[in-house]
C-alpha cells in the first residue's frame, strides 16, 4: 500500500499560487512584469507566454520537492509478532534403553525414540511465538540447540539424533543443570524444561534432586514424562512371556522433580498417552497470545526528489533560452519599395 509518513506536509503545495496571486495584484494590468525587459508589442506576448510555462514548470518542481518531504512510502502486509513468549527447553533421554520396541505408531511396533520424535516434532510446531531448545542426554547432557524461534531446526535436530549418540546411562540431573544455566542467560522468560527419560538417574556428577531445587530457585517449571509400556511379550525359550519394560524407570524421583518445580509428572505408556500428555502441557504452558505487528515498508521519497532535480535543471534551460532570445534578438526584415 502506498502512503506517506508526513501527510502535513502536502499543505505547503498551494503556496507557489499565493505568491504568484499576490505578484498579479501588484502587477500593471494584472500581469507579471520582469525587470529589464520591455513588454510591448508582440514581444510583451512572447515573455507572458513563457512566464506562464515557467509557472507550471516552477510548480512541478515545488509539488515534487513537497512529495519528497512528505515521506512517500510503501507498506507491505502486517506480520505479527509475539511481544512476550515463553522459553520451553526440552531434554530428551538418548540412554540405550531408548531401543525398546514396546511403541505402536499406525499399527506399527517402534522404538520409544522413534516415538518421542514423532509426537514430539508436531508438539514443537504447535508452539508459535516461544523459544524452544533442545538438551540431548545419556552419559552426559548436551546442548543440541539453544533457545530460538526457528521451531523447523530444533525439530531437524530432534530428527537427526540417534540412539547412544552421548553414551548409553542416564544423566537426568545434568540435563537439569544445563537447562537452568541456559535459562540464567534470558532475563525476562516463562521458563519450562519437559523432561523425557525411560530410567533412572545412574550418571553424571549432579544429584536430580539437587538440580530440581536449584531449578526451583531459579523459577524454572519442570514437566517429567515416563516413557515406556508396562507389558510387553518377548519369545524365550520356552516359549512367549510377559516383562515389564519399564522396571528401571524412576516414577518417584521424576514425581519428586516436578512437585519440587511446581510442575507435573506424566506416563507415557503408548503413543495416545504420550499425544494427551503435550495437549495438556498446551493447555498448562499456553502459547503467548500478547502479540505486535510491523508491516515491512520501503521508502520511496528518493524519486520525486530525483524528479524534482531533474525539473530544476529543465527550468534551468528555459532561462537561458529566455535570457538569450532578450539579449539577441531576431532583426526585423526590410519592407520592400522603391529606393531612392
Amino acid at each position: 500500500m502506498l502512503t506517506v509518513a508526513w501527510p502535513l506536509a502536502l499543505i505547503l503545495l498551494p503556496l507557489p499560487f499565493i505568491f504568484w496571486r499576490r505578484q498579479t495584484v501588484q502587477a500593471e494590468g494584472g500581469r507579471l512584469q520582469l525587470p529589464g525587459i520591455s513588454q510591448t508589442g508582440k514581444g510583451k506576448a512572447n515573455i507572458t507566454s513563457h512566464s506562464r510555462q515557467s509557472r507550471k514548470r516552477y510548480w512541478l518542481m515545488w509539488s515534487l520537492l513537497v512529495l519528497a518531504i512528505a515521506r512517500p512510502q510503501w507498506l507491505g502486509d502486517p506480520i505479527e509478532l509475539p511481544s512476550q513468549g515463553r522459553d520451553l527447553m526440552l531434554a530428551v533421554d538418548l540412554s540405550g534403553s531408548m531401543q525398546i520396541e514396546d511403541m505402536v505408531i499406525n499399527g506399527k511396533v517402534v522404538n520409544r525414540f522413534t516415538l518421542i520424535q514423532h509426537v514430539v516434532s508436531e508438539f514443537i510446531e504447535r508452539r508459535k511465538g516461544d523459544r524452544i531448545g533442545l538438551i540431548l542426554f545419556a552419559d552426559h547432557a548436551y546442548l543440541q540447540a539453544p533457545l530460538t524461534q526457528d521451531r523447523r531446526s530444533v525439530a531437524q535436530f530432534l530428527k537427526e539424533a540417534q540412539i547412544g549418540l552421548v553414551g548409553k546411562q542416564t544423566a537426568i540431573g545434568e540435563s537439569i543443570a544445563l537447562a537452568v544455566k541456559r535459562f540464567d542467560k534470558m532475563d525476562e522468560s516463562n521458563r519450562v524444561l519437559i523432561l523425557l527419560t525411560d530410567g533412572s538417574n545412574n550418571a553424571g556428577n549432579i544429584d536430580p534432586e539437587q538440580a530440581a531445587q536449584i531449578a526451583a530457585n531459579r523459577k524454572v517449571t519442570i514437566y517429567t514424562v515416563g516413557v515406556g509400556a508396562d507389558v510387553m511379550e518377548r519369545r524365550t525359550l520356552f516359549g512367549r512371556e510377559r516383562v515389564n519394560p519399564s522396571m528401571d524407570l524412576d516414577e518417584n524421583q521424576l514425581k519428586h522433580i516436578a512437585d519440587v518445580t511446581h510442575g507435573r509428572y506424566f506416563r507415557a505408556r503408548n503413543s495416545q498417552e504420550l499425544e494427551q500428555i503435550y495437549q495438556e502441557i498446551d493447555k498448562l504452558e499456553p502459547v503467548s497470545r500478547d502479540q505486535l505487528s510491523y508491516r515491512p515498508q520501503a521508502e520511496l521519497f528518493y524519486w520525486p526528489l530525483a524528479l524534482a532535480l531533474l525539473t530544476s535543471i529543465w527550468i534551468a534551460l528555459g532561462q537561458l533560452s529566455l535570457f538569450s532570445r532578450t539579449k539577441n534578438p531576431v532583426p526585423s526584415a526590410t519592407p520592400r519599395g522603391d529606393v531612392r
